[in-house]
């Protein structure tokens, strides 16, 4: 069952790759790694509480976006929630919370959302040093 999840998730993400969704928004400019990280490795999320280990901060001003593609990996014994703070902490506007399963690889956690103005993305888990973060970012014009 695992694998057929994980095959169904795959299938969904190349059909977004594969698919012209940036026709709305404008051109893609560069892809790039999350701002949090260190040469494109994983970010553990250290964090237990708000405010949350930064994971990226989004392009500045109003006319280019950021399209930020996030997994999370659990490395603990049990499910871990995790809860993602989009470009703030007023929940639930900018509240994210997934529960992240142990021993199921990388899971999709932000699936190409758009984020601008300097927005800033941050991570706190239910256990400190478990979860670690990994993704990029599509750097798009405005449309």
């Amino acid at each position: 069952m695992k694998k057929l999840r994980n095959l169904f998730i795959a299938l969904i993400i190349a059909s977004f790759v594969a698919t012209p969704v940036f026709g709305a928004v404008g051109d893609l400019i560069a892809k790039d790694k999350l701002s949090g990280s260190t040469d494109g490795k994983g970010i553990k999320v250290a964090a237990t509480s708000t405010p949350g280990t930064t994971i990226h901060t989004s392009v500045a001003g109003t006319t280019n976006f950021d399209e930020v593609w996030i997994w999370a990996f659990n490395a603990h014994t049990a499910a871990v929630e995790l809860t993602i703070e989009w470009g703030g902490t007023t929940d639930p506007d900018n509240i994210l919370v997934k529960t992240i399963p142990k021993d199921d690889g990388l899971f999709l956690v932000i699936p190409g959302l758009l984020l601008q103005n300097g927005g800033v993305i941050k991570a706190f888990a239910g256990s400190g040093n478990v979860i670690v973060i990994y993704g990029y970012v599509n750097e798009l014009t405005g449309g």
